[in-house]
């Protein structure tokens, strides 16, 4: 699939399970330099770069890779909840395994549950080198 970089602007994915779907991302993602990668509701890929999202020690900021997991789990929630619906973060658990000072971070938010009104994603995100940098899990509202 084609690399999307996110705008402020809504962006219109296509998937098997929700075609031409919209999805607004906002001006966070694209400020954090989040782009889409694969976007279905099973399964969201994307990548954030470490460079300008890091706190005052050069490392990555704890509040980037959470905003990155909620951007994630988000877009995969709203692709479950359809045209209907609107997904909207609950709770949000970030646990950081080690720090990230370069490169460029990819995170994948697959489903622990996709209910009628609830849908929950657990989140990955590791460095160029594949070790895990955080996991995190995200539980979305889906409300009309």
């Amino acid at each position: 699939m084609k690399e999307h970089h996110l705008s402020a602007a809504p962006a219109v994915r296509s998937t098997p399970s929700t075609p031409h779907q919209s999805l607004a991302t906002g001006a966070l993602a694209e400020r954090l330099g989040i782009k889409i990668t694969e976007a279905t509701a099973q399964r969201v890929v994307g990548t954030m770069p470490v460079a300008g999202n890091t706190q005052p020690a050069g490392l990555l900021h704890g509040g980037a890779s959470a905003a990155f997991a909620e951007t994630l789990a988000s877009i995969g929630a709203s692709l479950h909840a359809g045209p209907e619906r609107h997904a909207v973060g609950l709770d949000l658990t970030a646990t950081h395994h080690r720090p990230a000072d370069s490169g460029r971070l990819t995170g994948i938010a697959t489903p622990a549950h996709l209910g009628r009104t609830v849908a929950t994603y657990d989140v990955t995100i590791t460095d160029d080198q594949g070790r895990r940098i955080a996991s995190c899990r995200l539980t979305c509202l889906l409300r009309p």
